[in-house]
């Protein structure tokens, strides 16, 4: 196949990252790993406004069952959970740090995810940052850059083609969770 000849619902050509970068960041066994092993997602950058694409993921997130804790300086709480300034703030275990900061922000975000030992770096749509990702990597992380956190979620578990989305799984089977 050419430039141009994949499939128009292809997500992948929405891409910022290069074909390898995208084999090794979104990757679909490390994303579906991630979102069946995991409880508790801290979200650096989460909005208190519910027309923010952050706010619209935490409260979805949190609709599905997880547990989503705001790391904002700015806000008190959201969700009815403590809202924190940073990482290093949170006085208990996490197991994904999801992203809606600047990709120059993200290299401070990884080192402060390595410390507080969370199992995976997540940096959504649109940002990606290869220096965050090897420190990730290099304290035992998973990471996925460059993906939605929500819109994979709905892919795996079975409802993202409610809404006409191309999920790339077939299957006759209507409702089934591939998590």
């Amino acid at each position: 196949m050419g430039p141009g000849s994949e499939l128009a619902g292809d997500i992948s050509l929405n891409s910022i990252l290069s074909e390898a970068e995208r084999a090794k960041y979104q990757d679909p066994a490390t994303i579906r790993k991630i979102l069946h092993s995991s409880k508790t997602i801290a979200i650096v950058g989460l909005s208190p406004k519910s027309e923010r694409p952050s706010h619209f993921v935490g409260s979805y997130l949190a609709s599905e069952g997880y547990r989503v804790i705001p790391v904002n300086p700015r806000a008190a709480e959201i969700f009815g959970e403590k809202a924190y300034p940073d990482l290093l703030s949170i006085p208990f275990p996490i197991d994904v740090v999801d992203v809606f900061r600047n990709p120059d922000e993200c290299v401070e975000v990884a080192r402060q995810a390595a410390q507080i030992h969370a199992r995976a770096l997540w940096l959504q749509l649109r940002i990606a940052n290869l220096d965050a990702a090897e420190i990730a990597e290099r304290a035992g992380l998973d990471i996925v850059m460059d993906r939605c956190i929500k819109i994979e979620h709905g892919r795996y578990t079975g409802s993202l083609h409610w809404v006409g989305m191309n999920t790339e799984i077939v299957t006759a089977r209507r409702g089934q969770r591939y998590i």
